[in-house]
C-alpha cells in the first residue's frame, strides 16, 4: 500500500517557559503555516542553535511541548560539533545538550538534540488498513532513479494523525524523493 513521503529540515520545538527565556515573558509563538500533522504548524520565529564547533539558525514549530528538542539531520549534529542519536520524537534521555539563542534571550539545554528516527505517521484507521499497530517497526520502497528501501521505519499510529510518511532532508535526498511522492510500505 502506498503513502506519501514528507521530507524534515532542521527545527526546534520549544517549552513555553523556553519560549519565555529566548523572547519574552509572556510571548506567544506566532503561526506561519500549517503543517501536514493536525494542530501543527511553522512558526515564524527563529532561534540560533550553538554547540561546540557551530551554529545554525532554526525555524520553531509549534505548538509548544512539555520539554525543548532540536531535531536535525547527522550532517547538522556534526556542524555542530555533537554526536547525536537517531531517537524517535520525545526520547530524549542522555541525548546532548545544546544553547538556544533568542532576540531576548539564551537558553542552556541539558539534553534535547536528537536525529528523528524515521517514522510514519498514522490514524488508528489507517493502520488497521495497513495492518500495522503503534510501535511496529516497517520498511518502505520508494522508486525512481535512486529507488531504494528504507529500513527500520517506527509507526505513530494516533487518533490525531495524518497518513504521511517522514525523513530528514538528506535521507529525501540520498532517495532522490520529493514532498509528497508516494512510497510503498512493505513490512
Amino acid at each position: 500500500m502506498k503513502l506519501q513521503i514528507a521530507l524534515s529540515n532542521k527545527h526546534i520545538h520549544l517549552s513555553q517557559a523556553d519560549v519565555e527565556a529566548l523572547f519574552g515573558a509572556g510571548y506567544e509563538l506566532t503561526h506561519k503555516k500549517d503543517l501536514s500533522q493536525p494542530g501543527q504548524y511553522a512558526c515564524e520565529e527563529m532561534v540560533e542553535v550553538v554547540g561546540p564547533k557551530g551554529s545554525t539558525k532554526m525555524r520553531v514549530l509549534g505548538p509548544t511541548r512539555p520539554e525543548s528538542q532540536v531535531e536535525v539531520s547527522l550532517a547538522d549534529a556534526r556542524g555542530l560539533g555533537l554526536a547525536v542519536p537517531v531517537r524517535q520524537s520525545g526520547d530524549v534521555e542522555g541525548t546532548p545538550g545544546c544553547k538556544l539563542v533568542g532576540p531576548k534571550g539564551e537558553v542552556e539545554l541539558g539534553r534535547g538534540v536528537i536525529v528523528a528516527s524515521r517514522h510514519i505517521h498514522m490514524s488508528l484507521e489507517d493502520a488497521e488498513k495497513f495492518g500495522v499497530k503503534d510501535k511496529d517497526i516497517v520498511s518502505v520502497q520508494t522508486e525512481g532513479e535512486r529507488a531504494l528501501l528504507f529500513n527500520n521505519v517506527l509507526v505513530r499510529a494516533n487518533a490525531a494523525f495524518a497518513l504521511e510518511m517522514h525523513v530528514d532532508l538528506e535521507e529525501g535526498n540520498a532517495a532522490g524523493v520529493k514532498n509528497g511522492e508516494l512510497v510503498e510500505l512493505v513490512k
